[in-house]
This record gives C-alpha cells, structure tokens and sequence, in this order.
C-alpha cells in the first residue's frame, strides 16, 4: 500500500550503526526525518550525507532527529561514515538504518513488495530508496521527496520545507509559493475576513481566497 501524507508512518524495529531502535519510539515527541540512499561508498549519496551532518545545530535547532538508511549493512555504515565524516569535515553523528532485507524500504513503499538483491547488486537495482520523509511528532506523514540517483538533495529546501511545516503545524495557516522564514504568510478559507484579523493582525488581501499576514514569530 502506498504512503500518503498524513498517514501514519510504519513502524518497525532495526539495526543501525549506533545498536537496534524501534522508530516510532526513537521518534519520541520529536519532527523526524529519515533520509535514503541505495548503497553505501556511492559519491552523490556520500556528499548528501555530508551535508546532513554539517546541519546538525539546525537539526537540533528545530527538535527535529534525523536518520539515514541503506541497504547495506551495519558495519558498510560504519566504515562507510569515515569517508563521509572526512568529505564533510564534521562528525556524522546520526544513526543510518541497516536495511539489507529491504523491509524498511518496502514498509515505505520505496520499492516494491517483490524487490529483492541480487548478487553482485549496483545501485540501480535499489535506485528508489532515494526519498526523503519528513514525519511529525504525531507520527504522521507530512512530506516526501523523491529523487533519481543523479541529482544530489537540496537540504536547504528540506530546511526550508521542515520551517514551514512547522510553523503550519496545526494552525490554519500555509506557505506560498517560495516562502523563506519571515515572509508573509497565507490564512486558511477555514477562517472568514474578521476572524483571520483578530487572530493574525491586518490582512493583504490579494484575491477573496488569497490573504496574507505577517509570520508569526
């Protein structure tokens, strides 16, 4: 079955570099974000990995975990994260998943029920475990992004995305179009003209549907 947004996220229990987790409580109260990549050694996912770990005060910034996952297994991670600890230049403090019987990709639909490894396997056959989860701390989808294995995640649109999912978080608010934190923001049509006043401050209206109002800090 396919993972929408706003379900709840599978749980399951893992083995990762740092010992074995159950998700859901490795969660905790926290944002998530559980980030993929087909195979350990390979240089585009070695660069994203770099980049997660140099974020790490914005991670914390936010109270968001991350965590990485592959399907290779726990002691390719961590040999693996000492060439990503050196192209970053930073400690890759995260835990990366061990999914070497494919259930944690499957469980999210990363690939298909009947996918499996073959010997001698490259990463093309694994090429969809390359998505990004963004998972609130109702355990509930609330974005993924999907990429092929030639382009490199931005994580300063997965920064940018996780501010404004926050800010959103249950409000009626929402993010237009190429928002940065402090940008003005859109109201819901769930609030008329005076109750979004008297909640948000002055509005600009542009269109009836379409008002904004300064970010709330």
């Amino acid at each position: 079955m396919a993972l929408r947004i706003n379900d709840t996220v599978p749980d399951f229990t893992a083995k990762t570099d740092k010992g074995e987790i159950s998700f859901h409580d490795w969660i905790g109260d926290s944002w998530a974000i559980l980030f993929s990549h087909p195979k350990d050694f390979t240089p585009v996912c070695t660069t994203e990995f770099g980049a997660v770990a140099q974020l790490a005060p914005e991670w914390e910034k936010r109270g968001t975990k991350v965590i990485g996952i592959s399907v290779d297994g726990v002691e390719e991670h961590k040999g693996w994260k000492g060439d990503i600890e050196s192209f970053a230049g930073t400690d890759a403090t995260f835990p990366i998943i061990a999914d070497e019987d494919l259930v944690v990709a499957k469980l999210f639909d990363m690939l298909p029920a009947e996918a499996y490894l073959p010997d001698g396997r490259t990463p093309a056959d694994s090429a969809t475990v390359r998505s990004v989860f963004i998972i609130g701390p109702d355990k509930k989808l609330k974005l993924q992004m999907t990429y092929p294995m030639t382009i490199g995640r931005n994580f300063g649109e997965v920064l940018r995305a996780l501010d404004a999912l926050q800010l959103t978080y249950g409000v009626p608010l929402a993010a237009p179009a190429n928002w940065e934190v402090g940008q003005d923001v859109i109201v819901a049509t769930s609030l008329n003209n005076e109750q979004a006043a008297e909640k948000y401050g002055e509005l600009d209206i542009k269109l009836p549907y379409l008002r904004f109002v300064k970010s709330p800090s």
